[in-house]
């Protein structure tokens, strides 16, 4: 064993020295030579070389070209049946403005191009004034746009923390992953567009949205609200197909809230007035005997105003006889509230026509502003509403 070691020891020392310290041969260089030499030759019959397999790559191809060109041929006869989008604008219009909202909201996810057809303010104006109309006011719109402006906001906070997140998750995670996941996440909640009627429309159809109207006969048609009409906060309940409503707290009672309130109850407001407000009048020159009006009436100053429906009336010295009377050219106007029993405190009150302001006290109730009714479903609204018993 040790002689072998020695014998390998002394060989590779040999060796080793041979190498590091003779110089190559001369016929080293023509050896590189004639190995290039030797790869260009073998080159010539190297068969990934262009025109070796070209026979059979040619064969392959013609088949490939004649099974794409029949998959082809076979999908021009699928899809040779005319699509609803083939049809010419006009008719295609035609076919969405007969489509309820539900038929609507459907087809907004066949396609882009029928999400922005169907999403449009065209078609769903109708629909808004169709079912809404009656009951949004300028006031609910004005609530609509606040409540779009906090929506963005609240967006925009978000997004803020969103990408806040983003870059504290980009230490661990790879950020093009995260911001893909972010990014996917901000288009779904962003897919439809927030200040459109139909965003409108469907808030208040599910009843998240509460918008102020006026409702007639509060509280279930209570005997101290009968033919009157107060301010609200409405929430719509779709499965019923009603309404529940909020009224501002009078006073030191807390907020009242009816359920069950129905669609014949319920109007926009005629004036763009808050229910706190004196509403200064511009009919008491042209107030005649037999016109329709509300006026404004609260129980103190703490609480907020109502509208009262009641009829100018004749003075004491007049006699109602129409060629005599002249009661249009009195200073005073007579204010009669037919509902309640004569002799009754709330049956008549009269206001001054040339200077007229909140009028009343602490035991009777104060009176404000005065609004002619010119339009006859407004009358006809609060002959229907009329009690079945005279009030005391």
């Amino acid at each position: 064993m040790l002689f072998l070691l020695i014998t390998c020891f002394t060989f590779i020392t040999f060796l080793y020295k041979s190498i590091s310290l003779k110089p190559l041969p001369l016929w080293s260089s023509e050896v590189r030579l004639l190995s290039i030499w030797f790869w260009k030759d073998f080159l010539i019959l190297n068969p990934f070389k262009k025109g070796f397999l070209q026979p059979f790559i040619s064969s392959k191809m013609m088949s490939l070209r004649r099974k794409s060109f029949t998959s082809r041929v076979e999908n021009v006869e699928a899809n040779s049946e005319m699509s609803v989008l083939d049809l010419p604008e006009l008719a295609l219009e035609c076919i969405l403005e007969k489509l309820p909202p539900e038929g609507l909201c459907s087809m907004v996810n066949v396609c882009s191009s029928l999400r922005e057809k169907c999403t449009s303010d065209y078609l769903w104006e109708r629909h808004m004034k169709e079912k809404w109309g009656r009951v949004i006011g300028l006031a609910a719109y004005r609530e609509w746009q606040w409540h779009i402006a906090s929506r963005n906001d609240s967006s925009f906070f978000n997004q803020a923390k969103q990408r806040g997140l983003v870059t504290y998750l980009s230490q661990f995670w790879p950020i093009s992953l995260v911001r893909s996941n972010s990014s996917c996440s901000f288009k779904k909640k962003h897919s439809s567009p927030v200040d459109s009627i139909m965003s409108w429309y469907l808030a208040l159809e599910s009843g998240k949205f509460w918008f102020p109207a006026q409702v007639y006969n509060r509280e279930n048609g209570h005997v101290g609200f009968m033919l009157s009409c107060y301010d609200a906060e409405l929430s719509y309940d779709p499965r019923t197909d009603t309404f529940q409503a909020r009224y501002p707290p009078h006073g030191r009672r807390e907020i009242a809230i009816e359920t069950g309130v129905t669609w014949d109850r319920l109007r926009a407001p005629p004036l763009d007035t808050s229910p706190h407000d004196l509403y200064i009048s511009d009919c008491l020159t042209e107030l005649c005997p037999d016109d329709h009006i509300e006026i404004q009436w609260r129980r103190n100053k703490e609480f907020p105003y109502g509208w009262w429906y009641g009829v100018v009336g004749h003075s004491e010295t007049c006699d109602g006889n129409e060629y005599y009377c002249r009661c249009h050219d009195s200073d005073t106007v007579v204010l009669e509230f037919n509902q309640y029993t004569p002799g009754s405190r709330w049956r008549t009150t009269n206001i001054d026509r040339k200077d007229h302001c909140e009028e009343g006290n602490e035991a009777d109730g104060f009176y404000g502003g005065i609004r002619k009714l010119q339009s006859n479903e407004e009358i006809s609204t609060w002959r229907r509403l009329w009690p079945s018993d005279v009030l005391e």
